[in-house]
């Protein structure tokens, strides 16, 4: 069988290690020579970025993030950055957090250095999201990636474990969907692999000790492979759906993201029988879907969007949006009744189906 594909990796500095935020983040605000530096942090976390923002000048702490990224905070984000005349973006935080930090950059080309503190792996893309009028708008910009990412599984101590467990399926969900998406290829299926393995032991170990290291690092290690092979692979049918349900519904990000990945794979594991069997391998089960099921059923993973909010009258509306989003590598042909189908069981917390 021969092989054939191209495969473009992102140029990015990766400083890994535990307790060593503050130090490394002053060494990478020194290596780039910034001198008027906006750090950017939720409120809830603004202590954190302080601590680790003490080995450098701050010209700006912000502090006006939101899920999703609504466009008019990121208007008022740029504009105060120009007015600040800032030459280098820090974010601390989460994938929200990089998401402003993102959309300041994509149109002043400023760089980015993010310092994460769970596990969405926004911070290894070039994917940008922001939301305007109720709808979720994605896109791919290289000068949205961050130049520096800086580790550091301390910062994710005082993440609760419920969402320690939720953050870390949202970055399984890019490693499972990067074995199909539109530009998967067998690179990015290798790290998607790998990143599987290692949140799958890494969260298991959170739950069982949440203030470990072991297990943080881990499930960082895996949050970043599983960035690398969604970056390069690009967005599947799992992630079309999640993005139209926090664009249009509010959802909160990284629980639809471990709601629905199990319905996902279910629907998709039978069409695509090497990915299937690659999934199955990580997970160190006899199928993907048990694998997958019996890791959520350990880590006692969110499993109905109701709980969260979602409206059980906006299926058929949801399906219609989704469906044109839906790409059309997607390894099974995908109707408007499946998403249906798929939506009320992803609402309700019903067993997944094949």
């Amino acid at each position: 069988m021969s092989v054939g594909f191209d495969h473009e990796t992102l140029g990015q500095r990766i400083v890994f290690k535990s307790g060593s935020a503050a130090d490394n983040l002053a060494a990478e605000v020194g290596r780039l020579r910034a001198s008027r530096v906006m750090v950017i942090a939720a409120e809830f976390e603004s202590e954190t970025a302080k601590k680790v923002s003490t080995g450098f000048d701050v010209a700006l702490h912000y502090s006006d993030v939101s899920p999703h990224v609504p466009i008019a905070k990121a208007k008022a984000a740029r504009a105060i950055a120009s007015e600040y005349d800032i030459d280098l973006l820090v974010c601390i935080g989460g994938g929200s957090t990089t998401g402003l930090a993102k959309a300041i950059a994509m149109t002043t080309g400023l760089p980015i250095v993010a310092v994460p503190t769970t596990y969405s792996g926004s911070e290894g893309t070039n994917v940008w999201g922001l939301t305007a009028n109720s709808r979720k708008l994605t896109g791919v910009d290289n000068r949205v990636l961050p130049v520096t990412v800086i580790y550091d599984a301390e910062l994710t101590l005082s993440l609760p474990v419920e969402l320690s467990v939720a953050s870390g399926l949202n970055a399984l969900a890019h490693c499972v969907d990067s074995m199909w998406a539109p530009r998967a290829d067998p690179i990015n299926q290798a790290f998607a692999s790998e990143g599987i393995r290692a949140l799958a032991s890494g969260l298991q170990a959170v739950v069982s000790d949440p203030a470990g290291i072991d297990g943080r690092e881990r499930a960082l290690y895996g949050a970043y492979l599983s960035a690398v092979a969604f970056a390069s692979a690009g967005s599947g049918m799992h992630h079309k759906i999640c993005h139209v349900l926090g664009g249009a519904y509010g959802m909160p990000h990284a629980q639809t993201h471990a709601t629905v990945l199990p319905h996902v794979l279910a629907f998709n594991a039978q069409h695509a029988p090497e990915a299937e069997i690659r999934i199955a391998a990580a997970f160190g089960a006899d199928s993907a879907v048990e694998g997958l099921d019996r890791l959520c059923s350990a880590l006692g993973a969110p499993n109905a969007l109701k709980e969260y909010g979602f409206d059980e009258a906006a299926i058929p509306e949801a399906a219609r949006l989704i469906l044109p989003a839906i790409p059309e590598s997607n390894p099974h042909v995908v109707t408007i009744d499946d998403l249906e189908r798929l939506l009320r069981a992803v609402w309700s917390g019903r067993p997944v189906e094949g």
